[in-house]
């Protein structure tokens, strides 16, 4: 295959190579299955696939990840999406009564869209996703990592690459499977910050009665306090032209601290970072004049705390979030308009992610291209050489991901499904010993 047909993702050939030889099919089936044999966490989920010319089927499901693949090789689509886990096969749906297929359990889910920060980086806009602009993905993830981890005590969050300009996260933990859809809403009721189109200037109001934050956002607080002036001060820039100048006047809220700044700034010959420390200085003055007032308790500094939230706290769509049937992309399919595996990410190490450098269809098919020769001799002499060769051969062409760039990425995957499967374990030692005891 040429170079240039394996950097073509429209190509039929390119899809099916991919999904024959790369795609992780076991990993993936471990993953949402959480047990080696299926379980109805698999048989009872839907598969939705997306084929050339935009056609789409709904309501897929299979009862191996050996059936999945077939389908999928027979299908050969664009891509692939996961839905909820039904009181019946999804496969079924046309024989059921109407109404009567029902989601029961589906990974908490949650999506991170670079286009959603448009308003306020300055690097990119649109589709256009590059190093310095991940940043607000990043400080999205480790707020959201953190919140969940903590607060709700999650345990097993997958976060994955969307292939292009925004991130994914699923969580595994049976207790966010059993979640209701009721249940989801009023979680993301308690976790969405950021609210507003483009055309309010102020999108933070989560005080009660104007007092300072809920506990429960004070850590996200730090961590988007601790990244502020790396990412929008110094890299973004954000305050840097008249516009985004008169948007944090306004978000300021004081009239008198905002026209004392606007003199002050009207040379333009200060950056994001110089504006910023005439705020914290106006703060500090404020702070001198409310003697025995606690800084928090003082309106500029709730402002101040408001705007860093504004600026950094993850923009969740919540709509992907609060219904078990919606439907997300799998991890390891193809983006179609960048050619990028939607790949795993490591939450402790989201800052060194480079989507730029995410694998791609090509790269990766070049890659088995460019295995020895040798290897490939070895290979068939064992095919012809012995009874046995044909298994080993099959084995070897199931396992190609493992040769190629994607094998650090499908060891994440499946470090992620020990964990889920472990609880699992755990949970049937409980409930076996339970038993016994009575």
């Amino acid at each position: 295959m040429s170079m240039q047909v394996e950097d073509d993702v429209s190509s039929l050939e390119v899809m099916m190579a991919f999904y024959k030889r790369l795609y992780p099919f076991k990993s993936v089936f471990n993953w949402l299955n959480h047990q080696h044999a299926p379980t109805r966490l698999f048989t009872h989920r839907e598969f939705a696939f997306t084929l050339q010319g935009d056609v789409y089927i709904r309501y897929n499901s299979f009862s191996s990840a050996e059936e999945l693949k077939k389908q999928v090789l027979r299908l050969n689509p664009s891509r692939f999406e996961i839905g909820a886990v039904y009181n019946a096969r999804p496969r079924d749906k046309k024989t059921l009564r109407p109404g009567a297929l029902q989601p029961l359990q589906r990974e908490l889910v949650f999506d991170i869209d670079m286009t959603d920060y448009d308003e306020i980086r300055t690097c990119c806009t649109g589709k256009g996703i590059c190093q310095r602009c991940w940043g607000f993905i990043s400080v999205a993830v480790k707020i959201l990592d953190s919140m969940l981890r903590e607060q709700f005590g999650f345990k097993h969050l997958l976060w994955v690459y969307s292939g292009r300009r925004g991130i994914h996260c699923w969580v595994s933990d049976l207790e966010a499977m059993a979640l209701t859809d009721e249940q989801r809403k009023a979680l993301m009721g308690w976790m969405e910050v950021i609210k507003g189109g483009v055309d309010m200037t102020k999108k933070v109001n989560v005080r009660m009665h104007n007092k300072p934050l809920h506990p429960s956002l004070q850590a996200a607080s730090w961590i988007a306090r601790n990244e502020f002036t790396s990412l929008i001060l110094k890299d973004q820039d954000c305050f840097a032209n008249d516009e985004q100048t008169n948007a944090l006047l306004e978000l300021l809220g004081d009239k008198d601290v905002s026209t004392r700044l606007r003199k002050k700034w009207t040379d333009a010959s200060k950056d994001s970072e110089g504006k910023w420390a005439d705020v914290l200085r106006e703060l500090k003055q404020k702070t001198k004049e409310s003697p025995g007032t606690a800084e928090n308790n003082i309106p500029l500094f709730r402002a101040i705390e408001d705007i860093i939230l504004q600026y950094t706290y993850p923009r969740i769509d919540a709509e992907v979030s609060k219904h078990r049937n919606h439907l997300l992309k799998a991890p390891f399919c193809i983006h179609p308009a960048t050619g990028r595996v939607c790949v795993p990410v490591d939450p402790g190490r989201v800052d060194e992610f480079d989507p730029e450098k995410v694998p791609t269809v090509g790269k990766l098919l070049r890659e088995l291209d460019e295995l020895t020769t040798d290897t490939a001799m070895e290979v068939e002499s064992e095919a012809f050489g012995d009874s046995s060769g044909g298994q080993r051969q099959q084995q070897q062409h199931h396992s190609d991901w493992a040769r190629t760039s994607l094998k650090p990425y499908v060891d994440m995957l499946d470090a992620h499904v020990r964990g889920v499967m472990e609880e699992v374990r755990m949970q049937k030692r409980e409930e076996g010993d339970l038993s016994h005891d009575f």
